[in-house]
């Protein structure tokens, strides 16, 4: 009796074989935010029965060339939720065709098939989540994380008049995101959005959100404090280091001193003139030797 109940339920038809057949699944729609796409339907309901499903997708080459051949999807091939997350299965920015079939332990019901091709171009791409805070005297930027095909242009600027505006460009699995050093006592505004180069498209911007950093101003007699003991340790550091430089003269090439037999006592003018006294008496010497050996002969 029971049988007879739920085959009553279930059948769409009756073929003249008179083999039941599972009602189809419907009203088939992907749903796609920030490159994740979903495909949902209305469930089959068998009371005190459960129903499962087969999810299967066919790319742009497959419809073209083999159309017969369709690929199971990853996650939903049997699945009991009346939905499947394909993101993985969509992996090229080309149409896909998607089809769905419910199974109830020997009756299967026929495909249903996806009224509109998916092309994951028409994701719906949202502002992202932010959150700053300050690290020491660093903006630090909290970015929602979207998966690996995001990159995030992060614009920020000094809250004032005519202040300019900066672009970081923050890659994939760099967050979070520091920026650049902040005065006390000034407020930063800053707003981000997302680019996915896949689809070539971009996000909206986030809200502005602005951050006043906490202390105040440098004094200017303060400021001029600073620079001058900055100078005075430059200058002491000069002079450290000319001292160890004689040091290390000293040390590597020390100063050799003569005996006192090797010294000179006499004045260098001194020194040449006898040189040159010795050496007239020398030839005058020789000269006269010279002499008396020819008158010898």
């Amino acid at each position: 009796m029971k049988q007879s109940s739920l085959l009553r339920k279930t059948i769409l038809n009756r073929p003249r074989d008179g083999v039941a057949v599972l009602s189809a699944p419907q009203n088939l729609s992907v749903q796609s935010t920030n490159m994740k796409h979903v495909l949902t339907w209305s469930p089959v309901t068998v009371p005190e029965e459960i129903v499962h499903y087969s999810v299967e997708y066919q790319g742009e080459y497959e419809s073209l060339y083999t159309s017969h051949i369709w690929i199971p999807s990853i996650w939903c091939s049997p699945t009991q939720r009346p939905e499947c997350d394909i993101t993985e299965d969509i992996t090229a920015t080309v149409s896909y065709s998607l089809r769905v079939r419910a199974t109830l332990g020997s009756l299967t019901s026929t495909w249903s098939t996806l009224k509109h091709r998916f092309n994951q171009n028409s994701t719906i791409l949202t502002p992202p989540g932010m959150e700053i805070t300050m690290d020491g005297f660093h903006l630090l930027i909290k970015l929602e994380d979207l998966g690996p095909h995001f990159e995030f242009f992060v614009s920020y600027w000094r809250r004032e008049p005519g202040a300019k505006e900066h672009i970081k460009v923050v890659r994939p699995g760099i967050l979070p995101v520091y920026l650049e050093t902040v005065e006390p006592g000034a407020a930063y505004c800053v707003k981000a959005r997302t680019f996915v180069k896949a689809i070539g498209r971009h996000s909206a911007f986030s809200p502005t959100e602005c951050v006043k950093v906490q202390g105040e101003a440098l004094p200017l007699a303060l400021a001029l404090f600073a620079f001058v003991g900055f100078m005075l340790i430059l200058v002491v550091a000069l002079l450290s280091v000319w001292k160890m430089g004689r040091l290390l003269r000293h040390s590597c090439c020390p100063v050799v001193m003569l005996p006192d037999t090797l010294k000179i006592t006499n004045s260098p003018q001194k020194l040449i003139s006898c040189r040159k006294e010795e050496v007239e008496a020398c030839v005058t010497s020789g000269l006269s030797s010279e002499e008396l050996f020819k008158a010898w002969i």
